[in-house]
């Protein structure tokens, strides 16, 4: 039987990447489930929360003789062949989504930077920093000509927001 460790993708129920990660360290089954931030919007307010980079999909480390048994986890419910065989992710590639997710942490608010309202009246409107401080920011809205004050638990980079 093959010994070696090589990542593997796992398909996964809807929205269960996280419970799957969960069981899967309680298994003793290296696992990596790429995560990003983003804005979610509820009628009442936006929070910053973070979802998977691929909906569906977690990657573990095993050999592969290892990867039937791992069907019986609940929440898996996959294997991803490519082939006929189960797909084999290469370390850079895994290597590269790491690195790609340090480069797309959210960098801080700085003035002159573009920022989107999040949520309330002004939604989806974007504007140049003005002010920063603890709990609001001073945006410049150009569309309408004024300074604004927000929540700054409701404002993103603009940039950002386009990922």
């Amino acid at each position: 039987m093959e010994k070696q460790l090589k990542w593997y993708a796992l398909y996964t129920r809807p929205r269960a990447e996280k419970r799957v990660r969960k069981r899967l360290r309680e298994a003793e089954v290296e696992n990596y489930l790429p995560l990003h931030r983003c804005p979610s919007a509820w009628s009442d307010r936006v929070k910053m929360i973070n979802k998977p980079l691929f909906q569906s999909y977690i990657f573990v480390r095993c050999p592969a003789h290892q990867l039937p048994e791992l069907l019986k986890i609940y929440g898996v419910v996959k294997i991803v062949y490519y082939c006929g065989k189960p797909a084999v992710i290469r370390q850079k590639e895994i290597d590269a989504i790491v690195e790609f997710l340090k480069l797309a942490v959210e960098k801080p608010l700085c003035v002159g930077d573009e920022a989107e309202i999040l949520s309330g009246s002004l939604k989806t409107v974007a504007g140049k920093v003005q002010l920063i401080k603890k709990k609001y920011i001073k945006l410049y809205i150009k569309q309408i000509g004024a300074i604004v004050s927000v929540n700054i638990a409701n404002v993103a980079h603009a940039d950002r927001l386009k990922l």
